[in-house]
């Protein structure tokens, strides 16, 4: 995935399940977050979001990590976006890198989205 907008955090404990790893809707939130970074940057415009899938718990994240979500609008519509969020997870101690949790999230403006300038080669 190429560079979009990243947001970093670091995992601790009242944000664990009862198995002492990251709870799924804490993961989300941060992903949600970097999304609507991402459809606001590239809308310019007031975004939310209208729905995610394809969410992949792969790794664990404990407490002490420290989780990166980076967003990349994949799709853009007349009113809608697709935003791929990629959280990769951190052991400090170690520095220890894996990409822990993968998903899309549909982002929607309340108004048609403006044309993109064209791009110089």
């Amino acid at each position: 995935m190429s560079a979009g907008p990243t947001i970093a955090d670091v995992v601790f404990p009242e944000q664990l399940n009862h198995r002492g790893t990251l709870f799924g809707g804490a993961a989300m939130a941060l992903m949600d977050r970097a999304a609507f970074v991402a459809a606001s940057r590239e809308a310019r415009a007031d975004v939310v979001c209208a729905g995610a899938d394809d969410i992949v718990f792969a790794q664990p994240i404990r407490a002490g990590d420290l989780i990166e979500a980076t967003a990349v609008v994949e799709r853009r519509g007349r009113r809608s976006m697709t935003v791929e969020v990629v959280v990769v997870a951190e052991t400090l101690a170690t520095g220890d890198r894996r990409e822990a949790v993968r998903g899309r999230f549909h982002m929607v403006a309340a108004e048609p989205l403006e044309p993109r300038a064209p791009q110089a080669d």
